[in-house]
């Protein structure tokens, strides 16, 4: 018999520093989530073989040439649109979950002490969100309906409707109500802010709200931007004010307000019933992450729908966008020749947490420059890139059929006899010595990387940061 756990239980004083470290390790477990699906997807697929394709059936079905022409191309241009969206989306809500990362470790470092971010990815997958009641595994998988689902189910703003059971953390229904736990305390104990201690402060471009990523393309090639420029940034937690700010924008961003879109019970949507958009910015401009889950889920099925109603068979749509990814890949499950390529991408990813953590025992410029020329040109020019060179791969699984590799976001344990970045540059060296897919631009921006060790107590030389 599963036993039942009290929802109601409150963040105290006394717990509130494990309170706020679980918030930052639920950040933490969505990213590679987020992130792996991003990559399943080919934003540019080849419009011209869906065109031809689906023309070629609707002649075979009895339509005439030009009249099929016509069909198809309008049919692939919605699956061009609706790939190169449903990317720019996936990616922002990523973005904003390492921003989300760094106002929870704010909240920690003012209240609780530094952040421990190293090592706190998902060790198993299936995964789940520490203490949500009820648990719901969540995978490293290829974009579908099932994952789309998932993720609703991560951003959901309302309770879940499945049998509660037992975990060790803090239990709570949605990650909205966790945090308002958290905010509760804070509002209502007299506790005491460290005002010293470094933080990721706002104005200093951290986090940009757009990139490159971020933006996609619609039936007239017009670009739209799924981030708004008055979206959240950092906040500096200094006192109880500032505190509720930054729970506030996490809780806004991500769930957005509890009157929006329901779920049933599976995940889906009931998209016929589906509430007007929810914002989570003063202008309306960006959707919270729940909101834009809960619309590619509906802009999905309504695709699909208006491809079968073609009567050219039964058709999943996502054959034209989406790499044939294994779900929930260890490093360990790819041939040797593909091992060392995805275990530099691990060390990378690792790194980004070693840096980050980092940050919070550095200011001013220091700590402007670990960021800057650390952490953000890691996410953009080399894990992204290592992304985009690993899915060149391809491989046979256990079932006989063909995949492409994928990144597998898994943590990295980074020895003690050297640096990491020593560590990541041995490991470049082994990885292009056993393929031709990595771009030697990698090496040198590895090479440019800020030297940050494991031990608090060495990050800093003459109190400056090591560069190469």
């Amino acid at each position: 018999m599963k036993q039942q756990l009290d929802l109601k239980a409150e963040v105290t004083p006394q717990n509130l520093g494990e309170a706020i470290q679980q918030a930052i390790e639920i950040e933490i477990a969505t990213i590679p989530v987020y992130l792996y699906t991003y990559y399943s997807l080919n934003r540019e697929p080849d419009q011209s073989a869906i065109s031809n394709a689906l023309s070629q059936a609707l002649v075979k079905k009895g339509l005439p040439q030009q009249e099929a022409d016509t069909i198809a191309l309008d049919k692939s241009a919605e699956i061009m649109v609706y790939a190169n969206k449903v990317g720019a989306l996936i990616m922002s809500v990523a973005i904003e979950e390492m921003l989300h990362l760094s106002l929870s470790s704010n909240l920690k470092q003012a209240l609780a002490g530094q952040p421990q971010l190293v090592n706190k990815s998902p060790d198993i997958w299936p995964a789940y969100l520490p203490g949500h009641i009820p648990p719901f595994p969540i995978n490293r998988a290829a974009f579908s309906l099932d994952q789309l689902k998932t993720f609703l189910k991560i951003e959901s703003p309302k309770p879940l409707q499945e049998e509660q059971t037992n975990v060790r953390t803090l239990p709570y229904a949605t990650i909205g109500l966790f945090y308002d736990k958290i905010k509760q305390c804070i509002a209502h104990c007299d506790l005491q802010y460290n005002t010293e201690a470094a933080q990721l402060v706002p104005g200093r471009g951290y986090y940009a709200q757009n990139n490159i990523d971020t933006v996609y393309y619609d039936k007239q090639h017009k670009p739209k931007f799924v981030n708004a420029d008055d979206g959240a940034d950092l906040i500096h937690v200094v006192d109880r004010a500032s505190a509720i700010r930054a729970i506030d924008a996490i809780v806004e961003q991500g769930e957005g307000n509890q009157g929006s879109t329901s779920l049933n019970p599976d995940g889906s949507v009931d998209c016929c019933a589906i509430t007007p958009a929810d914002y989570d910015d003063p202008d309306h401009e960006e959707l919270s992450h729940f909101e834009k889950f809960a619309q590619i889920y509906c802009q999905y099925v309504d695709l699909s729908n208006k491809f079968n109603e073609l009567g050219i068979g039964d058709i999943d749509i996502s054959q034209y966008f989406v790499l044939r990814l294994p779900t929930n890949p260890k490093t360990a499950d790819y041939p040797a020749s593909v091992q060392g390529v995805s275990t530099l991408l691990n060390a990378v990813y690792s790194y980004l947490y070693v840096m980050v953590e980092g940050c919070y025992r550095q200011k001013d410029n220091t700590q402007y420059e670990l960021f800057m020329f650390g952490v953000h040109k890691t996410m953009i020019f080399i894990l992204n890139s290592l992304c985009g060179d690993i899915t060149m791969l391809k491989y046979t699984g256990p079932d006989g059929r063909e995949y492409t590799v994928a990144p597998t976001f898994e943590n990295y344990e980074f020895r003690v006899d050297s640096s990491p970045k020593s560590q990541l540059i041995e490991l470049y060296n082994q990885a292009i010595g056993s393929t031709n897919v990595i771009s030697t631009r990698i090496g040198q921006r590895i090479h440019d990387l800020p030297d940050v060790p494991l031990e608090p107590y060495l990050s800093t030389s003459a109190g400056k940061l090591i560069f190469a």
